[in-house]
């Protein structure tokens, strides 16, 4: 597994068009929170359970890759999701999995605000909200 920052993850995907962008938080942080456009949502685990099925995401990455061997890109909020995510597909055979350090929203500030350290948002990427 690769663990690359938003910017290193931004030029991947625009250089090749094979990479596929995965969002793994829940549906609704990604519709109204915000994503990356053209990126797809496969949720690491979803309400109410919050509780991940690791064999469940990894048959939908695949029926949505369509191989194993394809470029993933995984992001969440900071980056913890998409790790945990990145490191059970690796288990399940996935070759070519990346993780981005500090997700969409990035870490906390000493307020606890997220998008100001760092992140996809805060490097100024794109994004788009429902």
């Amino acid at each position: 597994m690769k663990n690359m920052t938003p910017k290193e993850a931004w030029a991947l995907l625009q250089s090749n068009p094979q990479a596929l962008l995965i969002d793994v938080r829940m549906e609704i942080e990604s519709l109204y929170v915000g994503r990356p456009p053209h990126s797809v949502n496969l949720p690491w685990y979803e309400y109410p359970e919050l509780t991940p099925e690791p064999h469940v995401f990894c048959k939908a990455v695949e029926a949505e890759a369509g191989s194993k061997a394809r470029p993933l890109v995984l992001l969440c909020r900071s980056g913890t999701r998409s790790l945990d995510a990145a490191r059970a597909l690796e288990r399940e055979g996935f070759s070519n999995v990346c993780n981005v350090l500090h997700g969409f929203e990035g870490d906390r500030d000493e307020a606890h605000h997220r998008s100001r350290l760092n992140g996809w948002r805060f490097d100024g990427l794109p994004w788009e909200q429902m």
